[in-house]
């Protein structure tokens, strides 16, 4: 047996008024994952507590089968063990987004902009970090560039903290009232004069791009620590996605990781090569592959309608289709499992609680499923899953 899980980051959405009162996932043009779904067993999940905080690691967290309550220690700690990064017991890591704010001289009147700078280059993004890194690095707090906007700050022993503001919650917020609290605000008001004539900067205003004239701290945690997926479920898995905080969920529970070259996190990413580097893991012997595509995600915190619907195209035909041919062809038995994470609505440009759809497909048990897969069918099975994180149990089996 092979499975198959595919996670269009953030493709659930609400009922869009342009659209006529459907969602992206309802208008999208996927007729490889409307063939599936029509065979499938099909329902809702919720994979982020009611309690928790609807984040990418405390969702990919759940469909991997790990309890988000148990296990979610922040996502920062998952981005620093997918690049590589040792931590002690001592230290605490900080995503360190590089955003966009206004350019007023008062710092509280500042607005947020962008939380991902126009999403700005890796190449040009580890310039700026390398900068903050000469400028504001000592011996016990570090910075480390990551994939584009997303990036990670080391701190061993570092000053109490709270809650802190995730940006992409407040586009076009002021950024006063935000700002996280003492030594962690002093570094993002010194990081805007260390970025704001940098001279990537420049270059980017002057093509017409937005500056990641600041940094953005938030999502703290400590060392991660996740029980082998070999060991609970007697599978070799392999992860492929293009941002560190699922490489590192899938790293930290003992899976494989491969690099695509050109996978972006947006919905420019190689979809072909993530299909290519699925079929190769299959190949070398995983037993599950698990794709995980962000670029849903992204268009919803940038509004960005009409891309939103072309990815989650693209990921069915650019994606399941050639994975899935390569499965029939094999001769053996297969389950596919697709499902978002979380809702990232474009209306609200930021995650939200509500369950999502998901289909379990299983080579030799088709079930009476829907003819096109979305928040609305699904909801139809009435068909409900509270947990996320048995989930998996659900699609390994497949008894259902």
């Amino acid at each position: 047996m092979r499975y198959l899980i595919v996670i269009p980051d953030g493709a659930a959405d609400y009922p869009v008024p342009e659209l006529s009162g459907m969602t992206p996932l309802e208008v999208a043009d996927k007729p490889t994952i409307d063939r599936l779904a029509a065979y499938s067993t099909v329902g809702t999940v919720l994979n982020v507590p009611e309690d928790m905080v609807p984040e990418s690691d405390t969702a990919n967290l759940a469909i991997l089968s790990y309890d988000p309550k148990i296990y979610s220690k922040g996502r920062s700690p998952l981005e620093a063990f997918s690049m590589g990064l040792k931590m002690l017991d001592t230290d605490v890591a900080f995503r360190c987004n590089v955003i966009t704010l206004s350019e007023d001289e008062d710092p509280d009147r500042r607005m947020i902009l962008d939380h991902s700078a126009d999403e700005i280059t890796t190449a040009e993004a580890a310039e700026l970090i390398r900068a903050i890194d000469e400028r504001l690095g000592t011996e016990k707090r570090r910075f480390y560039p990551g994939v584009s906007y997303r990036h990670c700050m080391l701190w061993s022993d570092p000053p109490a903290y709270s809650d802190f503001e995730r940006p992409h919650d407040h586009i076009g917020h002021i950024a006063g009232p935000l700002y996280p609290s003492g030594e962690y605000g002093r570094l993002t008001l010194q990081s805007y004069e260390i970025l704001k004539d940098h001279p990537v900067n420049v270059a980017r205003k002057q093509r017409g791009l937005k500056p990641a004239n600041s940094i953005w701290l938030w999502s703290p945690g400590g060392k991660p620590s996740l029980p082998s997926f070999r060991e609970k479920w007697g599978l070799d898995g392999t992860v492929i996605s293009a941002v560190d905080l699922i490489k590192g969920i899938g790293l930290c529970a003992g899976m494989k990781s491969v690099y695509v070259e050109g996978a972006t996190g947006n919905w420019k990413t190689n979809y072909a090569g993530k299909a290519e580097a699925a079929i190769r893991a299959f190949r070398e012997g995983s037993d599950l592959v698990y794709v995980h595509v962000e670029a849903p995600d992204e268009c919803g915190h940038r509004a960005e309608l009409a891309n939103k619907i072309k990815c989650i195209g693209d990921i069915s035909e650019k994606i399941v289709k050639p994975v899935l041919e390569y499965l029939e062809n094999c001769g053996e038995e297969f389950s596919v499992m697709i499902l978002p994470d979380h809702p990232t609505p474009v209306s609200r440009r930021t995650h939200t609680h509500e369950p999502v759809p998901f289909l379990i497909y299983r080579s030799s048990a088709l079930k009476n499923g829907v003819g096109n897969w979305c928040e609305r069918t699904a909801e139809q099975k009435n068909y409900y899953l509270p947990k996320g994180h048995e989930l998996m149990a659900l699609f390994l089996n497949a008894t259902e």
